[in-house]
């Protein structure tokens, strides 16, 4: 449809003045309620309009029509072109500022994209031609059918979809989609990465043509603003395909939501308002009352439990997409304490080495995979792997070089700095860990006539996994380094080695997480092989050979790793049996920053609410940007409690509720 059949009409009657409260679309509005404003048109509930803020002109939406105030107000602005947001999204928005608390600017910034208020012309939809299937899909597995049944049957109850890789989730989502339109129903299909965009895009655009709009923040802002447009003017039902900020897309008739991959830390914002993609997602499927699907081969903790006590559907997917001999990789472990086994390099063991140059010589390709949050500085022992932990928290400590002692970050316990080794005495103490770029340089000395591309955050834009995917699934280059960001959702066809530099990396984070972590890191890393196309060589590079989570993703036993970390977390008051809030203030010294939490810890305590408060300890990232940190942590099982909480607190503290990690 053209845009440019829905300018507003300019009659109206002289003379009448109407008042609208507007929610202001602005990161700088801090205020909890919505604006008022006058105008001399008569507009809906949910219109997207311009209002006048300070100097500057915002988006904002109108919220309700009031009657005249006896304070002197702006005059608001209308839009190019009417839009209005979907009665759904009103609900979406008001659910999110009570379960999210945030200042109303921030909340309504995830609905509408700026841009809108641009005055550059709105350039007019082109007519969506649709073309005719080019991909044939494969017969479906057994399991793939199993899923399928089961979601209709259910439907709209959530559903979870756990599929080992390789299993063929997105067909899944695919038989689902079509199912969503020839009921003239839209769909919404979630990934974590901007890097697995294209493989999705490539694979929904084969079967339902134009119909796919893809959104994601390495568009332009006017692409931005067409693609929302085309959503929120469309009449015929669309799939949109991006990361979490899909969600608040002006979808009418929504059908579907899948979240791919919805374990991913990605899901979780990490500015205000600090929402979880999943639960906002379950919330927008309730006022839709439609199908919610979540997949993924290494489910949350909190999630696979919410699930399993709410007797929600949990569907298991183990049988692979493709019939193959390929499809069980052979996992070598490698002991990192046998320097041994490090006889060509340092970081790269003799073992990883000759499965690269045998996928060389066999013209596949490699991916050697670090874990970027290794960098931090943690105290183990290289002849044993020992690592110095907390004795109340059972979490590694961490190493401070600036006072030279040794930080639980989240209970704030010290201890000095060991020598040798608490047991075998070894005098190998470690405090160093490899990067990526320093990675590459190494593979290069031993692999010069190899093509290496590197995939992280500090790669340049056009040289991102989502502009390489083409090229990379082609063979433009022989082994592909990166952090977790390659290990996620990738099927390359000619891929035949992974190897992961050290496996526990994650272990080292002083973090109640930090096993889960590791588990879904190796599963999914592990994953990038085995599935049907080329044999599949896996070497993990360990400290901890017979760590409990590193054993359970190889022999992808979810079940007993679950199971151990349930036990572990329900001794330890973390989620799912408690919810978590944690509060953080920067000053100018450690001794103000620290002064500031225990007044606040003060205030809070006095507070007649059923907490559990822990701190105030140095935050993870003690010193940023010429401030030191202190946080507190509160756990409670009443929610209501934190939101209560954050209710109260000053404008020089940050919160984050409901954390996926204290760091």
């Amino acid at each position: 449809m053209d845009i440019s059949t829905h300018f507003f009409d300019n009659t109206h009657i002289i003379g009448v003045v109407r008042y609208y409260e507007i929610l202001v679309a602005s990161m700088s509005f801090h205020g909890k309620e919505p604006l008022t404003y006058s105008s001399d048109r008569l507009l809906e509930i949910g219109s997207v309009v311009k209002v006048p803020l300070g100097q500057k002109i915002v988006i904002g939406i109108v919220k309700n029509e009031v009657s005249k105030p006896d304070f002197k107000l702006k005059s608001l602005l209308t839009l190019p072109v009417s839009v209005n947001i979907p009665k759904e999204l009103l609900e979406l928005l008001n659910w999110l500022a009570s379960y999210y608390p945030a200042p109303i600017g921030q909340i309504t910034s995830l609905f509408v994209p700026s841009s809108l208020v641009s005055k550059s012309r709105f350039k007019p939809e082109k007519n969506v031609i649709i073309r005719e299937t080019i991909v044939k899909l494969p017969k479906l597995t057994k399991d793939q059918k199993n899923a399928l049944n089961i979601i209709r049957n259910n439907t709209p109850k959530p559903i979870l979809l756990h599929g080992d890789t390789g299993t063929g989730k997105t067909r899944v989502y695919i038989d689902l989609a079509r199912e969503q339109l020839d009921n003239n129903r839209s769909v919404i299909i979630m990934t974590p990465e901007i890097g697995l965009t294209p493989q999705l895009v490539e694979s929904f655009s084969s079967q339902f043509g134009n119909k796919v709009l893809v959104t994601h923040s390495q568009l332009t802002s006017a692409n931005k603003r067409d693609v929302w447009l085309k959503i929120a003017n469309s009449n015929d039902p669309v799939i949109v395909i991006g990361p979490r900020s899909a969600l608040f897309s002006p979808i009418k008739n929504l059908g579907l939501i899948v979240i791919d991959e919805f374990h991913d830390s990605a899901y979780k914002q990490e500015q205000s308002p600090h929402y979880i993609a999943s639960r906002v997602a379950a919330q927008l499927a309730r006022f839709h009352n439609c199908q919610l699907v979540l997949g993924s081969a290494t489910p949350n903790i909190v999630d696979y439990y919410n699930f399993e006590a709410k007797k929600l559907p949990i569907v298991r997917m183990t049988e692979p997409a493709i019939t193959s001999d390929f499809v069980s990789p052979v996992v070598d472990i490698v002991a990192i304490s046998n320097r041994d086994n490090f006889v060509d390099s340092q970081w790269i063991s003799t073992q990883m080495i000759q499965a690269i140059r045998n996928s060389l010589n066999n013209g596949n390709q490699s991916l050697v995979f670090l874990n970027r949050r290794g960098s931090a500085r943690v105290v183990a022992c290289q002849s044993c792997g020992w690592q110095a932990l907390c004795q109340k928290c059972d979490i590694p400590m961490t190493y401070h070089g600036d006072i030279h002692r040794m930080i639980c970050h989240t209970c704030g316990l010290t201890s000095s700095t060991p020598t040798t080794c608490a047991i075998c005495n070894s005098t190998d103490i470690v405090f160093r860990s490899i990067g990526t770029k320093a990675l590459v340089k190494e593979l290069q000395k031993i692999f010069p006539e190899a093509r290496i591309a590197r995939f992280d955050s500090d790669s340049k834009k056009t040289e991102h996994l989502s502009e390489q995917y083409k090229v990379i699934n082609e063979g433009a280059f022989d082994i592909l380094v990166g952090t977790q960001m390659i290990t996620k959702g990738l099927d390359l066809t000619s891929l035949s080695v992974v190897g992961i530099l050290t496996a526990d990396t994650a272990l080292t984070f002083p973090d109640y997480t930090a096993e889960e972590v590791t588990y879904q890191q190796l599963s999914q890393a592990i994953g990038r092989v085995g599935r049907g196309h080329v044999e599949g060589h896996v070497i993990i590079q360990t400290y901890y050979p017979e760590n409990s989570s590193l054993n359970a993703a190889v022999n992808k036993n979810y079940s007993l790793f679950y199971k151990q970390q349930i036990t572990e977390r329900k001794r330890f008051l973390f989620p799912p049996f408690f919810y978590i809030l944690k509060i953080e203030c920067g000053r100018k010294n450690s001794s103000a920053a620290k002064k500031a939490c225990e007044n606040l810890y003060s205030f809070i305590n006095n507070l007649p609410l059923d907490l559990d408060i822990i701190g105030p300890a140095p935050s993870y990232k003690q010193k940023q940007n010429n401030k030191y940190y202190y946080q507190l942590i509160i756990k409670s099982k009443k929610r209501t409690n934190l939101t209560e909480i954050i209710k109260r607190l000053p404008s020089n503290f940050a919160h984050d509720i409901d954390p996926t990690n204290l760091l």
